[in-house]
């Protein structure tokens, strides 16, 4: 499983990610509240370990705020050495899925994250993605647009779905580059181009509207109301 790590202690980040890594889990990690939220926006993530307290202009109330008003439901386990009953319930209904107060055991905070990847596993296992009249079915891999069948090479089909998770937001050319390629660094090609150009073809190619666009200077955005 892919989890964000959001902690500005670097011995309890150190002692988290070490831990969560020995478990078999990929961890990202960011610490401060402007590079957690720039990953929680940007990544496709199982869960999210989130400090309540952060440097970085930004609090782990106002990034899990922030993602939830995206739409996303990725699983939040807020951690925080504010204990009160009120901080708790504050952060709960800021968002959070479960709240872990500092100082903690990590076999605890290992348990409850499984818990909530588990139940989000469950409660949101998707087949089916659908925008306006495109659609595609994850285990087929067929897409389709108003009952036409769309043919899309492993790369292409990765990219529309990746656009599709995060439909009418602008996704950024290092969002794309990090997530589709798994490049943490700009390679400087026209890769992105030329695949999304091909995407808009078959996606957009003889239809009335365009579902695909190009948001100048900014990146690109999958949207059915453009």
């Amino acid at each position: 499983m892919k989890i964000l790590l959001v902690e500005d202690n670097v011995q309890v980040a150190g002692f988290l990610k070490k831990g969560l890594t020995e478990a078999g889990h990929v961890v990202d990690f960011a610490d401060n509240g402007h590079d957690g939220m720039f990953l929680a926006m940007g990544g496709l993530y199982d869960a999210i370990v989130l400090d309540r307290m952060l440097p970085g202009g930004m609090d782990g109330l106002s990034i899990v705020s922030a993602l939830r008003a995206t739409g996303s439901k990725t699983p939040v386990l807020i951690l925080s050495a504010l204990d009160a009953v009120d901080e708790r319930i504050r952060g709960l209904k800021g968002g959070g899925d479960d709240y872990v107060v500092k100082p903690f055991a990590f076999g605890e905070v290992l348990a409850r994250l499984e818990v909530l990847m588990r139940r989000s596993q469950n409660d949101l296992l998707e087949t089916t993605l659908k925008l306006g009249d495109l659609s595609i079915d994850l285990l087929s891999r067929r897409v389709t647009r108003a009952g036409k069948a769309i043919s899309l090479k492993p790369r292409e089909f990765k990219l529309l779905e990746y656009m599709m998770r995060h439909a009418d937001q602008v996704v950024t050319r290092t969002m794309l580059l990090e997530n589709i390629w798994e490049y943490h660094f700009d390679p400087q090609t026209n890769v992105i181009d030329v695949h999304v150009s091909k995407l808009r073809q078959k996606i957009d190619a003889g239809f009335e509207r365009s579902l695909l666009h190009t948001v100048r200077n900014a990146g690109y955005m999958l949207s059915a109301d453009t």
